[in-house]
């Protein structure tokens, strides 16, 4: 069954991507941090504000604000399994919602950074060194987060 076409490419959207046959390929510390490394270098070039990330083993979350949803993707996403060698890295395409209202975005958020804790990998979600929740970790600024 092929999905409905998208109603809107600009806005703040929570996106899910998926490692091929979801291998857990963010297991690998390089792997992981080469992505956070690449999702950083698209938030500084403007291509989106990034409210909140976790870096599961075998998935992305992401929050972000973007003006152009299929090109942020694209170039996040195709960076990145460029830098893995050009392989195929990524299930095709990735699923997203437009988040609707503050209190939908705050939702949003917090299930971002409470997925390592569900999933058993850390005990809060502070301690997950792949997650914008991550206490000694990359941190996006105040302003993009609001």
């Amino acid at each position: 069954m092929s999905r409905p076409p998208r109603t809107t490419n600009t806005g703040t959207f929570f996106i899910t991507a998926i490692t091929l046959m979801r291998r857990r390929r963010f297991q690998v510390d390089t792997t992981a941090l080469l992505f956070l490394e690449t999702l950083q270098h698209y938030r500084r070039t403007g291509i989106y504000k990034l409210h909140a990330f976790a870096v599961m083993p075998d998935h992305i979350h992401l929050l972000i604000t973007t003006d152009d949803l299929p090109k942020a993707m694209k170039d996040l996403k195709g960076s990145f399994a460029h830098k893995m060698g050009g392989e195929r890295f990524w299930q095709q395409g990735y699923t997203d919602h437009v988040v609707r209202d503050r209190a939908d975005f705050d939702a949003h958020v917090t299930y971002i950074h409470q997925n390592p804790v569900r999933k058993r990998l850390v005990e809060t979600a502070e301690d997950y060194p792949y997650s914008s929740a991550y206490r000694g970790g990359v941190r996006v600024s105040k302003e993009e987060s609001s």
